[in-house]
């Protein structure tokens, strides 16, 4: 479908379009609260139904209208009585008015461009909840939105200053593959660099090594975030290890890719598919990003270009530096551990998005 002629447009009052893409911002804030909750333990979006997670009362459609059925259930299933977390609310306000900001910033120039970018924006907010409380950025986010900011280019070359399909597709590739091979470089140099990290845990703590994530006592990390080398390796003392069919007592522990070596015995890993130790450290690979961070990248540069690649990675690093800084003046030092590198990039790329004229002017006047 092509986007409404600009007379069209033009014969509409602005802020018509205002009212509705926040109403249509919190409508879709109210199916990205659907996909942070089930996309990182791999559940469907789509099926079931929206429904209570504590009772599973499946909700009807009218008490699932954004903002409206939180206040008007005042944070509560409306079968069970358990409380909502007010996230939900959060999500669906803080969607609708991104939603906005991208009309009233973008929509007096292009009705396509806005958007554009309120799609950018959805993929950043369920992205960086997402990232906050697993860790993870999930593939539907990162590659699929390689995927579509290609094709979204190529349909509407604009969203790139662009004119033709061709210059589209060609500056959504360019962004995509700088954005990956960049940060993918960083990441590399990075393994090289800081090597192994040790991580204390509370006395007596139990880890689980399953076919495919390290689980530890407050958090999940996948094997694709530890393992990029053969070399890599985790490693700690466990004074308990269980096997399938086997107990270990107070042994040395060593797992990489290629083996795992447990006291002076030796087996291959891709035997082992359940491992359970009780241990109070471990030293695990250490990288300065991780993989999910190289395609978030590359999909941010697939829709808004390789300068704002360059652009994220730098401002990242400053934002990322002040939160450290800000942590350790606030004496939360341990706190600046436990925040993942993709909501920085995130908001860096929101800082591209709306400032991005400014930003070029700025740099083309020193």
């Amino acid at each position: 479908m092509a986007p409404p002629e600009p007379s069209t447009l033009a014969a509409v009052p602005f802020h018509f379009w205002s009212f509705w893409f926040f109403v249509f911002g919190c409508l879709v804030g109210s199916f990205l609260n659907v996909c942070i909750h089930r996309m990182p333990i791999g559940l469907s979006v789509v099926t079931p139904p929206s429904h209570c997670p504590h009772c599973k009362y499946q909700i009807p459609f009218y008490l699932n209208i954004p903002l409206v059925t939180w206040l008007w259930l005042r944070g509560q299933c409306a079968n069970c009585s358990a409380p909502i977390s007010p996230r939900y609310f959060g999500v669906e306000l803080f969607t609708g008015l991104a939603f906005l900001a991208c009309w009233l910033a973008f929509g007096g120039k292009s009705f396509v461009v806005p958007i554009a970018y309120c799609v950018v924006l959805a993929g950043f907010i369920v992205a960086t909840l997402i990232d906050f409380e697993h860790f993870i950025i999930p593939d539907e986010i990162t590659l699929g939105g390689i995927a579509v900011g290609v094709l979204a280019s190529g349909f509407f070359p604009e969203i790139h200053g662009a004119t033709k399909a061709a210059e589209g597709l060609k500056a959504a590739a360019i962004g995509a593959v700088v954005g990956w091979g960049l940060v993918y470089g960083i990441l590399r140099l990075g393994k090289l660099l800081f090597g192994q990290q040790k991580v204390a845990l509370p006395p007596q703590s139990q880890i689980i090594f399953t076919e495919n994530e390290l689980r530890l006592p407050d958090e999940q990390v996948p094997y694709e975030e530890l393992f990029y080398r053969d070399s890599d390796s985790v490693r700690f003392h466990a004074t308990r290890l269980e096997m399938v069919d086997r107990c270990f007592w107070n042994v040395d522990v060593r797992l990489s890719p290629a083996s795992l070596r447990i006291g002076e015995e030796t087996f291959d890993p891709t035997t082992v598919h359940h491992l359970e130790a009780v241990t109070d450290q471990l030293s695990l690979p250490r990288e300065a990003m991780g993989f999910g961070d190289v395609k978030f990248m590359s999909a941010i540069g697939a829709f808004l270009g390789w300068e704002a690649v360059l652009f994220s990675l730098t401002a990242s690093a400053f934002i990322g530096s002040f939160v450290g800084v800000t942590l350790i003046l606030c004496k939360r030092r341990e706190w600046s551990a436990r925040i993942p590198y993709g909501p920085y990039i995130a908001l860096a790329a929101v800082i591209w998005m709306f400032g991005q004229g400014r930003i070029l002017h700025w740099l083309e006047n020193r």
